[in-house]
């Protein structure tokens, strides 16, 4: 403008048009779509069931995250004795005792919340094609089982089922088969050749529960360890939905047949529960967990599938090798998993190895051993 001449044309023509293009401009209220974006970003990561490759990395370690074991620290999965509840063992054995469980806060990726208004083309956590989610929980004890070289066995391969405990937040199978592929067992005498599998989902429909993973593992084994090691899973999943032996289990890849598991086991088409005498270990030691510190009398607890309904049992020293206390005991009956407990009195502050076993009748080699390391206070 011309401040020496306010009359000039020039400034008179710009400000006549200045005027004229700000009376088209309408304004409006930009509120609600700012709030509108801010939905959509917080609706958007409160997606669980949105399975997109970027998701699906952030959300395995979200639910590896939630879960924390019995007893033990946080890269470790426990063993029990017991499931939270009035049950029985995976083998319709009863339980003697009932472990306290904490209250866990599950993270806020589990926590069950009301799905926020999606558009017509986005995913919803209802039905999906392999079924229905499981419910989350706030807390909870699930099994989870694992592998152990079978004592006495032919065969150097040879391996038996193991069960420990483990307490979980969110969904129970889910969760459980998570431990059962990434986790280390507190016990090296056991161990798993899930290795390398990424779990998606594990949901159910129509009596089958369909375990779907990003990824399985490659690993491949003989017939019989693949057997064991596919029933490792099954058991696993059925175990924590409470389910002992009814529901089958369909495994998936991507939501695809998963072709040969481990090289041998045909996946085309759902899996029944193996019958426990097959895959089970016939002697496992309940209590006390491994690497546990006692005082005594130390009181022994377990499982056994044994010939005459006996068990026999050392107290090795760890400093000296030597024998220092041995005895036998009963199950309450024989040639069927059954239950079996002792006392070890009288033994002296130090660190030891616990082994319960079999004698074979045949040739008296020990076989069937389950060992625990204790520590006497």
């Amino acid at each position: 403008m011309n401040d020496n001449n306010p009359n000039d044309p020039f400034d008179e023509l710009m400000r006549r048009s200045l005027h004229e293009e700000a009376d088209r401009i309408e304004p409006s209220d930009a509120l609600p779509e700012i709030r509108a974006r801010a939905h959509a970003q917080r609706s958007a990561a409160r997606r669980p069931w949105l399975l997109t490759a970027g998701l699906a990395a952030a959300g395995t370690a979200a639910a590896i995250g939630a879960f924390t074991m019995l007893n033990g620290p946080d890269n470790v999965a426990d063993d029990g004795d017991a499931v939270a509840g009035s049950t029985t063992t995976a083998t319709g054995a009863p339980e003697t005792r009932v472990p306290s469980v904490a209250s866990v806060t599950p993270e806020p990726s589990q926590a069950p919340t009301q799905p926020p208004p999606t558009s017509p083309s986005a995913k919803t956590a209802g039905p999906t094609e392999s079924g229905v989610p499981e419910p989350a929980v706030k807390s909870t004890v699930v099994p989870v089982y694992w592998l152990g070289q079978q004592v006495g066995a032919q065969k150097e391969s040879a391996a038996r089922l193991y069960r420990t405990w483990a307490k979980v937040s969110g969904r129970p199978a889910e969760q459980a088969v998570r431990i059962m592929t990434t986790k280390q067992p507190s016990d090296p005498d056991y161990y798993s050749v899930w290795r390398g599998a990424a779990l998606n989902t594990v949901t159910r429909s129509n009596g089958i529960v369909t375990v779907d993973f990003k990824q399985l593992p490659k690993t491949n084994l003989d017939a019989d360890l693949a057997k064991v090691a596919t029933q490792q899973l099954v058991y696993t999943v059925q175990g924590a939905l409470g389910d002992a032996g009814g529901t089958r289990v369909q495994v998936t890849e991507q939501g695809r047949a998963a072709g040969k598991l481990f090289g041998q086991v045909d996946t085309s088409q759902p899996m029944s529960r193996a019958q426990a005498t097959e895959v089970q270990a016939f002697i496992w030691v309940t209590a006390p967990d491994d690497n546990t510190v006692v005082t005594t009398p130390v009181k022994v607890t377990g499982i056994a599938s044994v010939f005459e309904a006996q068990v026999n049992w050392r107290i090795v020293s760890v400093k000296t090798r030597a024998v220092v206390a041995q005895g036998a005991a009963n199950t309450s009956e024989a040639y069927k998993f059954a239950p079996f407990a002792f006392s070890v009195t009288k033994l002296p502050p130090g660190t030891y190895t616990l082994e319960v076993f079999e004698i074979s009748a045949g040739d008296g080699t020990i076989t069937s051993t389950d060992s625990k390391s204790i520590v006497v206070r």
